[in-house]
């Protein structure tokens, strides 16, 4: 029996209170309103953004349903949707793409200024939630709020993929995986021949060297206080990992060091102030190039000195690996099909749905 149209009941991780477990619902989903989607959930990634709105590192209104990286197929589509229809395979955009602001027009910009990464906002364009439970409303996160069985998104915030594709392994596509590799090849165009330094080796550290070795780089150093992520890291395409804590001297010391003055590309991929500060210390001084990947604590501030830039340093950051989503999404899902590159090295743990605190509990124990 068709669903169109109506209200769905379904289960979803609600996310209550700051630096509580998540609790699982029953939600009522409302159907898609003009130029909206609905989409059945089948895979969605554990992101340690989504963490962040746990701890209170990144502000969002609560009561919310978190979840930014997945894969899924069209319910049901509201009045003027085109782009996509019911049984498609699709990927949720949270940083989406509307195709007519001025971001959108510029051919380097991708932070839509439809985005609520612009400004934090707990509901759909047109300000209202399309989710209920316990009879209140339950906001939606960045466009996209994964963690539900079912989830409605603006239509600028969806992309139709290959339908052969694996929706278990594409997902990564939504955030993890294109925030990394786009990073590499696409923020800081790493060049061939180079030498590149990467702090934090989690999926989306992984994804980096993933994308320095498919540019070309030379030497990848892997940085990270946890030694079990190293082997990964060599498989993916480093050719050394370093542990900060080794060494009696500040690591972008001994990177300096290892790279004969300073490294050409480094990246910071974990949203710590202090390392990325020493990311951008660790490059060469003229010419190097220091890329912000990791989501920094909210409303802190980090303290510089200008002669750092100065001399011809770059320091930048990107979201989504500078990609237009919309634009760029269903190429990397080609791309995959095509076996360019392989997403297996980011999946460590696959749960069931309802296991989604114990995905919690290994994101932050760096077991997954």
């Amino acid at each position: 029996m068709s669903t169109a149209g109506k209200v769905i009941k379904c289960k979803a991780a609600v996310l209550w209170e700051l630096k509580k477990p998540f609790s699982i619902e029953e939600v009522e989903v409302a159907p898609p309103k003009a130029h909206e989607v609905r989409i059945k959930m089948v895979a969605t990634g554990i992101c340690r953004s989504d963490d962040h709105v746990v701890s209170g590192n990144l502000l969002w209104p609560l009561p919310v349903i978190l979840g930014h990286e997945a894969a899924g197929i069209v319910e049901s589509v509201g009045e003027g949707v085109t782009s996509v229809k019911p049984g498609d395979k699709v990927i949720p955009l949270f940083n989406p793409q509307c195709g007519k602001c001025k971001v959108c027009k510029h051919p380097e910009g991708n932070v839509c200024l439809k985005s609520s990464l612009q400004q934090p906002q707990g509901t759909l364009l047109d300000g209202t939630s399309r989710f209920t439970c316990r009879g209140k409303p339950i906001n939606h996160f960045i466009h996209t709020s994964t963690f539900c069985q079912y989830t409605v998104v603006d239509e600028m915030a969806v992309v139709k993929i290959d339908a052969a594709s694996p929706l278990e392994k594409v997902c990564l596509i939504g955030c993890g995986f294109t925030t990394g590799y786009g990073s590499a090849v696409k923020v800081a165009k790493v060049t061939q021949g180079s030498t590149c330094a990467v702090f934090g080796l989690g999926g989306v550290g992984l994804s980096v060297i993933m994308g320095c070795k498919a540019a070309g780089a030379s030497r990848i150093i892997g940085v990270d206080i946890n030694k079990g992520k190293f082997a990964k890291a060599k498989e993916v395409g480093a050719t050394e990992c370093i542990n900060p804590q080794d060494y009696n001297k500040p690591i972008e010391e001994v990177l300096k060091e290892l790279s004969d003055g300073g490294v050409d590309f480094s990246f910071e991929v974990i949203g710590r102030l202090d390392t990325m500060l020493s990311a951008l210390l660790c490059c060469q001084n003229s010419y190097g190039v220091s890329v912000i990947v990791g989501v920094p604590p909210d409303s802190q501030n980090l303290s510089m000195n200008p002669m750092l830039l100065l001399t011809g340093r770059i320091w930048k950051g990107g979201v989504f690996g500078g990609f237009k989503s919309k634009d760029s999404v269903p190429k990397l899902v080609a791309d995959f099909m095509a076996k360019r590159f392989s997403l297996d090295p980011l999946i460590t743990n696959v749960l069931p749905f309802e296991k989604i605190n114990e995905g919690f509990e290994l994101l932050r124990s760096g077991k997954r």
